[in-house]
């Protein structure tokens, strides 16, 4: 009797314990830090380096599964060469009439902003150490700046698109609120693949 009374005190015990982490695993948090991208425009010889800010909210549902969204947005531009049809830019650039023409010149581009929502799956590896996948959709909007033959006018470009994102990466619990994450994401919109990663600090509530 003595032996079953220990065994379900330690039960108890035990099972409050569990409650109290699952609580302590939930809830909201928010994060912000630094992105690099790589963007892969159609056209473009190769890939644009840039770096943006990223801040981002989520809502850990349970301890393994939540949601997130996220706003990134350039602080910098990124130079690149292009071979790209006069009609993706909408401009002659030759002045020969048509838009058939294919232009291979100089430019740079900018992100103005990517945001995306998605949703996440985290495994834990120690008491501090985790790993998390997430899958989602983003929009993406960019800025380029090109130059027409022999570089006398330079066209400015505003273009936009959305599809699908799927990412990894793991993070670290510096204290019970504050914790260190660094994460990679691919995205695959229509006319442009971005790879993207992020160091970010974040508080949880």
């Amino acid at each position: 009797m003595k032996y079953l009374m220990t065994c379900a005190a330690i039960g108890a015990v035990a099972a409050t314990g569990a409650a109290h982490a699952q609580v302590e695993d939930t809830g909201p948090y928010l994060q912000g830090g630094y992105t690099y991208m790589d963007l892969e425009p159609e056209g473009v010889d190769d890939g644009v380096d840039t770096s943006a800010i990223t801040a981002r909210a989520g809502w850990q549902i349970t301890p393994m599964f939540g949601v997130e969204a996220d706003l990134t947005t350039g602080i910098d531009d990124g130079d690149f060469d292009y071979n790209v049809d006069e009609d993706d830019f909408e401009i002659d650039d030759n002045n020969d009439g048509d838009l058939n023409d294919i232009i291979a010149q100089s430019g740079d581009i900018g992100l103005n902003y990517l945001m995306g929502a998605y949703g996440t799956a985290k495994v834990p590896v120690t008491d501090r150490f985790d790993i998390h996948g997430r899958a989602g959709y983003a929009y993406i909007d960019l800025d380029a700046s090109v130059e027409q033959l022999g570089g006398v006018n330079t066209v400015n470009v505003e273009d936009s698109a959305s599809g699908p994102a799927i990412g990894g990466g793991a993070s670290f619990d510096i204290t019970e609120s504050l914790e260190l994450r660094g994460d990679y994401t691919y995205y695959s919109f229509e006319d442009t693949d971005a790879h993207a990663g992020t160091i970010a600090l974040g508080y949880k509530f």
